[in-house]
């Protein structure tokens, strides 16, 4: 069944003494999808990762990863799973073709399959020119990159990424959505955290927000973008601009560059509204979101929770 190679989580709470760092947690992410992980800091993203990792016991709660529960099943929920922490930890002195057949028998795979493995993955992430350098040598770019190239050894069902952007240069950005749609496109369930949130809205398909330990909404990124979010609207002419807003009874505040922000329904509502501005002979000069889709909704949460 599809639902068994996904995550499902329900009720999972954690707590570190006094602190309770997952206070009612709960999500789906599904196979084939790659889901968005939205919280600030301290809300239980690292956490809950750490969970579905295998890494952390939950205090109360059901869990499943791939169909398995990662607490009385983990050998096999860790054998279907990858993990891809924050920050890149391994034996140093170990070079990064070392690291990645080291994982490879570690997942028990054959030691011509785990070298071959290793060069593809090497050169997956663009690290065959260091491949047979020490790891501690790496940037934290690339020890990122290999940290990737790791998760990925054992071809992994569901794959955990926790700020999997951080450090990386804007060409391996690009590479690593890229990366990320190619998995989920072949059937891998993908749940990824990260602070970059425009990063998020163009490799996401669905969102969970986190809050306080508790899950407080999901969404998919499709119905996010048409709700009701502010975009940034400038013209040639500023006052032509501000007195057919005002004419057409469209609400508008200034922003700092001189344009103005308006609340806009969706793509549609943008197209309709730019259209009759051009129609007018307003000189618009340009017309986009002022932020993006999951972090304007993140906002909108936010400011709902106060």
């Amino acid at each position: 069944m599809e639902s068994s190679r996904g995550i499902h989580a329900v009720g999972v709470r954690r707590a570190f003494g006094e602190v309770q760092a997952l206070a009612d947690v709960g999500l789906e992410a599904r196979p084939g999808r790659v889901t968005a992980l939205v919280g600030p800091n301290g809300s239980g993203k690292t956490t809950l990762l750490l969970v579905l990792a295998g890494l952390l016991v939950p205090d109360a709660g059901q869990v499943t990863v791939a169909g398995f529960d990662p607490v009385t099943e983990g050998p096999q929920a860790r054998a279907r799973t990858g993990w891809m922490p924050d920050v890149f930890g391994t034996w140093d002195s170990l070079t990064a073709r070392e690291v990645l057949t080291t994982v490879a028998a570690a997942y028990r795979l054959p030691r011509d399959a785990g070298a071959a493995r290793a060069t593809e993955l090497l050169e997956l992430v663009h690290l065959t020119e260091l491949a047979d350098a020490p790891a501690h040598v790496l940037s934290r770019g690339q020890k990122q990159r290999l940290g990737l190239a790791r998760a990925l050894v054992h071809d992994p069902d569901v794959l955990l990424l926790d700020e999997p952007a951080s450090g990386l240069d804007p060409r391996s950005r690009v590479d690593l959505r890229v990366l990320v749609r190619e998995l989920a496109a072949r059937g891998t369930t993908v749940l990824v955290s990260s602070h970059v949130l425009t990063e998020l809205d163009e490799m996401a398909d669905d969102a969970v927000f986190l809050s306080g330990g508790r899950t407080v909404a999901t969404q998919s990124v499709t119905a996010a973008q048409a709700q009701r979010r502010r975009w940034r609207l400038a013209a040639l002419d500023p006052a032509a601009l501000g007195a057919w807003l005002a004419a057409a009874g469209v609400p508008a505040t200034a922003a700092d560059d001189g344009a103005v922000h308006v609340e806009l329904a969706g793509d549609a509502a943008a197209a309709a509204l730019l259209r009759d501005a051009v129609a007018a002979g307003v000189p618009v000069t340009s017309l986009a979101p002022a932020g993006g889709v999951l972090e304007q909704a993140y906002l909108a949460l936010e400011e709902e929770r106060r």
